[in-house]
């Protein structure tokens, strides 16, 4: 499976869904939507913002990823680390988005038990990522350097 691409198509379409979920969220602001203003419904605003927030974060880490993956010809991602992170753009957003459906008092709706659960995968598929990274060979820069040369410090 070419992981570059999953992570590319995946991050980009899960930008455009996060982005439209800001955009109606400011919708709903900014003609003073008692839905989403009141103060009644507050935990349901700090739930949707998390999710939009967490969301579209997400869907950039996995936009990196893949741009990663096709600049470093020699790192392989493991495939558990990159079903980590595309679910992760998921389950994460989607419990604040299902949290904020139907709070009860001060409390979001069970739906934020899903959180936990997208956010151990990150956990995980970021970890992964790191330390196969810092494993890899790609990691050093990929090229040669002669012996007695001092080593660059970048782009001059």
């Amino acid at each position: 499976m070419n992981f570059a691409r999953r992570h590319l198509v995946c991050g980009w379409w899960f930008l455009l869904v996060y982005l439209f979920v800001g955009l109606l969220l400011e919708a709903l602001h900014g003609f003073k939507f008692g839905w989403y203003l009141d103060v009644d419904n507050e935990m349901r605003r700090l739930m949707l913002t998390l999710g939009h927030a967490h969301g579209t974060l997400l869907a950039l880490v996995n936009i990196a990823m893949g741009l990663t993956l096709r600049s470093l010809g020699s790192f392989t991602l493991r495939p558990s680390a990159s079903f980590c992170l595309v679910w992760s753009a998921v389950l994460l957003p989607a419990g604040f988005f299902l949290g904020a459906l139907m709070p009860r008092g001060g409390d979001p709706g069970i739906g934020v038990g899903l959180v936990p659960l997208g956010g151990l995968l990150l956990l995980y598929g970021v970890g992964r990522a790191a330390l196969d990274l810092t494993r890899s060979p790609s990691f050093s820069g990929g090229e040669k350097q002669a012996e007695g040369e001092p080593r660059s410090r970048g782009a001059r």
